[in-house]
């Protein structure tokens, strides 16, 4: 395992990244190129180690070529989600610090509005032909030599979080001034020895690489001097037909992907060769159980589970064979130790709900914002994400829900994603929200959110169809009491429902 740079050597013509829709690739001699004429264009600009830099861009080339040149020369690199608002753009741009920004043709319009020439403003660059404003990102490395700078250091990724619940917040790791070639213990632990990543690796990268886990494992293939093929945007068919073309030995996904590609007619879904993948690593929310047992069912025993944000402050991992002997659960620690609390910050026996929170982990920060790092660790220095789940006898830890998700109706707790997980089980549901609406007796009642496959069937018949299915599998009391129909539910492209986004348009506005 090393850095870019020497496989730059060793394997000057071997294709590091190609996307999978128009087939541009770099080699590992271009991508060592590229980042080196970025970090000197960096320092040429008199950025120092410990500076930030954001970018706002589409899946391509670009992306990575310019992460990796801010790896190099030290710096941190905010990449920002290309479905903000120009205002929630602005803000992270104001918040993270950058004193470069980078951009493309598609996303100028997001962030043309931000272009100053005030001194204290950020320099903003386009790659491709810049919009006017813009200084040509393209051109100003062009004119850099390839060679590396004489202050090489390792930057870190400083992403913020969704923002499903606020104001995204900002996660930055302490600066150390390493080696560029030191890789992360986690990755290396979940990607080469149990997903079996290695120098032969073909990843698929089917996620946008602003998030926190496709930009980490894709850089992660390429410290381990495998090829990554990146797609431009996730399709369900699209993803299994790549699988088969390039031999795809590894991805990491998220479970509305699975959800989507086991919902596939079952002649399209026999069409491909999947043999060839060894691993497949999912995240970023709890997979129904129903749905991996089905995914496990299809590709064999090679998903890989793991539970950890990108506060960095602990992970849980289980692969399939533990998860078989344990259905449902995200894992056991591998980092930190898990300890479930109760409201007074009380340890609570195995079985019994309450807020998860590690301990002995690694500490983090929301930056420009001690309170919301305060809120995040308890007195014992222990820290949550603000999730809630229990652990079993063998120290698997299995989750309910998040805490902010908790739907309170006549004094008992209810989590909603255990009826999500009932419900998108129906052949007639593409994806479902549920959460909590007011109840003047209750405090809360039950409401699902329901898009279907076909909306001309969006009915009170269905709807009650799919209240009598939830009755079948579910306790009365977690059964919505109502079911509204949208044509599409607000998820961010990495998966995660946007529920505030619901849940609001049914609670009173607050005076």
């Amino acid at each position: 395992m090393t850095h870019p740079t020497h496989y730059a050597k060793s394997q000057p013509d071997k294709i590091a990244y190609q996307m999978a829709g128009t087939g541009k690739a770099i080699t590992y001699r271009e991508l060592d190129e590229l980042s080196n004429q970025g970090a000197q264009l960096f320092r040429a600009l008199g950025l120092k180690a410990g500076d930030h830099i954001a970018l706002l861009m589409e899946n391509r080339l670009a992306f990575m070529e310019i992460c990796w040149a801010a790896q190099r020369a030290g710096l941190y690199y905010t990449a920002i989600s290309r479905y903000l608002t120009q205002d929630e753009i602005a803000y992270i741009v104001k918040d993270c610090g950058a004193r470069v920004v980078i951009t493309s043709p598609k996303c100028a319009g997001q962030i043309e509005g931000l272009v100053s020439r005030d001194p204290a403003a950020p320099l903003f660059y386009m790659v491709d032909q810049p919009a006017f404003g813009f200084r040509s990102w393209d051109d100003e490395t062009a004119r850099q030599p390839k060679t590396p700078i004489a202050d090489e250091v390792a930057g870190y990724d400083m992403l913020y979080s969704s923002g499903t619940t606020g104001r995204p917040k900002g996660i930055k790791r302490a600066h150390e001034h390493g080696p560029i070639d030191v890789p992360n213990p986690f990755l290396r632990l979940l990607c080469e020895k149990m997903c079996g990543m290695n120098a032969d690796s073909i990843y698929l990268s089917p996620a946008p690489l602003y998030h926190a886990a496709p930009l980490r494992f894709n850089m992660m293939a390429i410290t381990l001097g495998g090829t990554s093929i990146i797609m431009e945007h996730f399709d369900a068919e699209e993803f299994l037909r790549l699988v088969e073309q390039h031999k795809v030995t590894q991805s990491q996904l998220v479970p509305t992907m699975f959800v989507r590609m086991l919902k596939l007619p079952d002649a399209v879904r026999k069409k491909y060769n999947v043999s060839t993948l060894k691993g497949a690593i999912h995240a970023a929310a709890p997979c129904p159980v129903d749905v991996k047992a089905k995914m496990i069912n299809w590709w064999g025993p090679i998903l890989i589970e793991y539970y950890a944000g990108s506060e960095g402050n602990g992970v849980t991992v289980s692969n399939s064979q533990q998860w078989l002997t344990h259905r449902g659960t995200v894992g056991k620690a591998v980092v930190g130790s898990i300890k479930i609390l109760d409201e007074n910050d009380n340890e609570l026996p195995v079985g019994q709900i309450g807020t998860v929170y590690f301990a002995d982990a690694p500490v983090f920060s929301y930056h420009n914002d001690p309170e919301k790092t305060q809120r995040a660790f308890n007195a014992r220095g222990w820290s949550t994400l603000g999730d809630v789940g229990y652990l079993d006898d063998e120290g698997f830890l299995y989750l309910t829900d998040r805490k902010s998700y908790m739907i309170i109706s006549g004094g008992v707790n209810i989590y909603p994603q255990e009826t999500e997980d009932v419900l998108i089980t129906h052949p007639a549901v593409a994806d479902v929200a549920v959460f909590g609406v007011p109840n003047e007796e209750m405090g809360e009642e039950v409401k699902a959110v329901v898009q279907p496959h076909d909306m001309a069937q969006a009915n009170k018949l269905l709807a009650d169809e799919l209240m009598a299915f939830c009755r079948q599998h579910l306790s009365p009391i977690k059964c919505p009491k109502s079911i509204d129909f949208e044509a599409e539910l607000p998820r961010t492209p990495t998966g995660k429902l946007v529920k505030r986004h619901l849940r609001d348009r049914y609670w009173p506005k607050k005076a």
